[in-house]
């Protein structure tokens, strides 16, 4: 495959600005974007919990607590993931239309609301709830490649948005840890009131840590910015750039032209 309009065009527009290192524009880019990056930090670690949070202990909580087969767990999980697939298709396109942060917020709120069914039926009916969970998750998920590049400069897009998910990322590498430990003030008791050794109420545990979660990202989505369609494509780029390629060259050609007066000038001169 090819390289995109907007990267080639960048690079045209490097080749022209030979007086503008990497070093100097990223300095620059820096002290104008540097709001933009804390806040994609923040959203990117909402991001991040919300899915690892939703996911990483589940399986735990469907074998030790619901006491789920093999089988019957598989199942359960594969069921989530088709949600997942549908809803980053579905909701990634919709915010082609409705707008990137509506569709984020929405599934916050859906998500939000499905989070009871999700955690807490214990029989085959948690397929459906858990079908519908992930299909929120990852539909906001859907959005959040697009949402983010709209939100970075196109010459810095890569290195903002690949450095912004991964410091998202890390914020949320401790959801499991965060979640088992909350989940031992939780026992779990037998039918004679006796706790049970080793088992902990994770449904109640991943249900008031998705809650916080959705809470969360509703708020800083809600607060952010959006710029859909606003110069951020492949072919918007591309223009601004061979606009920029045009003015570097059509001042070139003055500047060579004002040369070509002078030396006609001097000659002029020398031969009078």
């Amino acid at each position: 495959m090819g390289e995109t309009e907007a990267f080639l065009a960048i690079k045209n527009q490097e080749r022209a600005e030979t007086s503008n290192g990497f070093l100097k524009q990223a300095k620059a880019a820096g002290k104008t974007y540097w709001l933009i990056f804390i806040y994609m930090i923040l959203f990117m670690s909402g991001m991040n919990f919300m899915s690892h949070g939703s996911q990483d202990l589940f399986p735990t909580f469907l074998s030790t607590q619901l006491e789920f087969s093999k089988d019957r767990s598989t199942v359960t999980n594969s069921v989530a993931n088709f949600g997942a697939l549908a809803g980053g298709i579905i909701i990634g396109h919709l915010s082609q239309f409705v707008g990137r942060r509506l569709c984020i917020m929405v599934c916050c709120i859906i998500g939000g609301a499905l989070i009871y069914p999700w955690a807490f039926i214990h029989n085959n009916g948690i397929n459906a709830s858990v079908f519908f969970l992930q299909f929120c998750v990852q539909g906001a998920w859907g959005v959040v490649p697009v949402y983010i590049s709209e939100l970075s400069p196109p010459n810095f897009r890569t290195l903002i948005v690949g450095t912004a998910y991964q410091l998202g990322n890390l914020a949320s590498s401790a959801s499991s840890t965060i979640e088992t430990t909350i989940g031992e003030q939780f026992p779990l008791y037998d039918s004679h009131g006796m706790q049970i050794v080793g088992k902990f109420n994770y449904g109640k545990v991943m249900a008031i840590f998705m809650g916080c979660v959705f809470g969360y990202e509703l708020l800083v989505t809600f607060i952010g910015p959006e710029r859909r369609d606003d110069g951020s494509s492949d072919e918007k780029v591309a223009e601004d750039a061979a606009a920029q390629e045009m003015k570097l060259g059509l001042e070139k050609e003055q500047s060579m032209f004002r040369e070509d007066l002078e030396h006609q000038s001097e000659d002029a001169a020398h031969k009078a």
